[in-house]
């Protein structure tokens, strides 16, 4: 069969394969009857309301030199581990302000860190292509620094992101711009399970994040350059569970629901959108309004611990614009609300995504707000606290207060 045989055959079966895309997102559309918004209002539910001292900023974290690229919560919620462009992983004590370890790194292009579930490690990963561990309770050597306790090599690309699997130090999951996500078996330090790569149902593009369900810990999710989500049983490597079409652009974030049954991702394209697992359905697309061509990306989300907020940020060329942006919203059970993040947090009101947006509470008129591009955010384990990581080297820890301690 010669060349032009071959590139005959292969855009015949490109044409196939985006007809049958095209006649499955139409037959889905049919069979759904419904999305959150307009559940919500045929409920007659009506929008949470904030009050300016709803949610304040409590705590500013200063000590990154560099602009800070990733954070995470421990378990017990008064511990965060930031990255940092400075070559360097901080651990705080987010009660006090304080650093309890300033931990130098291999490589100082870091993407990603993550605390394991008992509090007692510290992972990270970059453009090193490896995911490090970190010991916390290790001494220190001559020079004062935390030596690395175990290197996990074997991606060929670099290390976008990372999460130990719940209730576990042995165990964490990674994903990479090989295309690849890998469950790694931090005692041996080799790889357990590999999804994708030269699996026919794995991503075909950069992996850019992960989320593991943690009402059961052998599914995960990721999000790719490809523009789709998928669903992963660790017990099943060679195939994804399911393929989560919609998005148009890079998905950048993914992150489950807390009761498991659905996720929420963010994209390139500029939305959010929630989908169910168990149907395959995407329940609801939000958005941010614009007035230009240019489409602030999706860089970050967050559930709160009830499930009725999503948190996410935004990102965008130009830094006069609302760059990073935050998207609230609730489940199929309650409203939704939307907020902004323009170097700093504004909530919005929004039962239905295309009406306009309405300003009911502005973070950023309040003193000790970030000076920079707000790149990172994440909840509390108790739900009680927001914390944001800015290109202004600094996290802010924003506290639910007055009546409502936890959303």
């Amino acid at each position: 069969m010669s060349v032009a045989e071959l590139k005959e055959k292969h855009a015949a079966a490109t044409e196939t394969v985006n007809n049958l895309r095209e006649r499955l997102k139409q037959r889905r559309q049919q069979l759904l009857d419904t999305d959150v918004a307009t559940y919500a209002r045929s409920q007659g539910k009506s929008p949470v309301t904030f009050g300016p001292t709803d949610l304040v900023c409590c705590r500013t974290l200063q000590g990154h030199t560099g602009k800070v690229y990733s954070l995470d919560w421990t378990p017990e919620r008064n511990r965060i581990v930031s990255a940092s462009q400075d070559g360097r992983l901080i651990v705080w004590n987010a009660l006090t302000s304080q650093k309890t370890h300033a931990i130098k790194l291999p490589c100082a292009w870091v993407m990603t860190c993550a605390f394991s579930p008992t509090g007692q490690s510290v992972a990270c990963g970059g453009l090193d292509s490896m995911c490090s561990i970190f010991n916390l309770n290790s001494p220190t050597d001559r020079d004062g620094n935390l030596p690395v306790s175990k290197t996990l090599s074997g991606h060929k690309g670099y290390v976008s992101c990372c999460q130990y699997v719940p209730d576990e130090d042995i165990h964490i999951i990674t994903s990479s711009g090989d295309q690849t996500c890998v469950l790694w078996d931090i005692t041996t330090g080799l790889r357990t399970s590999v999804f994708g790569g030269e699996f026919q149902s794995g991503h075909t593009a950069d992996v850019l994040s992960v989320s593991i369900n943690g009402s059961n810990s052998r599914m995960f999710v990721s999000g790719s350059c490809d523009a789709t989500a998928r669903l992963w049983d660790t017990r099943v490597a060679s195939r994804a569970v399911r393929t989560f079409h919609g998005h148009e652009g890079d998905v950048n974030t993914v992150k489950f629901f807390p009761d498991g049954n659905r996720f929420g991702t963010g994209s390139d394209d500029g939305t959010c959108r929630l989908f169910d697992i168990r149907t395959g359905h995407q329940l609801q697309v939000y958005y941010q309004q614009h007035g230009d061509n240019e489409v602030p990306h999706v860089t970050s989300i967050a559930f709160s611990i009830s499930g009725r907020l999503l948190f996410a940020g935004y990102s965008n060329g130009d830094c006069y614009i609302m760059l990073p942006v935050l998207i609230v919203f609730f489940p199929c059970s309650s409203p939704s609300v939307i907020s902004r993040l323009f170097f700093s947090i504004r909530l919005f009101d929004d039962l239905d995504h295309h009406s306009a947006y309405i300003v009911v509470l502005n973070l950023g008129s309040v003193q000790n707000s970030h000076e920079g591009r707000i790149s990172c955010l994440g909840l509390s384990a108790d739900g009680s606290a927001l914390c944001t990581g800015s290109w202004d080297t600094n996290l802010k820890i924003w506290a639910f207060g007055g009546h409502r301690k936890v959303v």
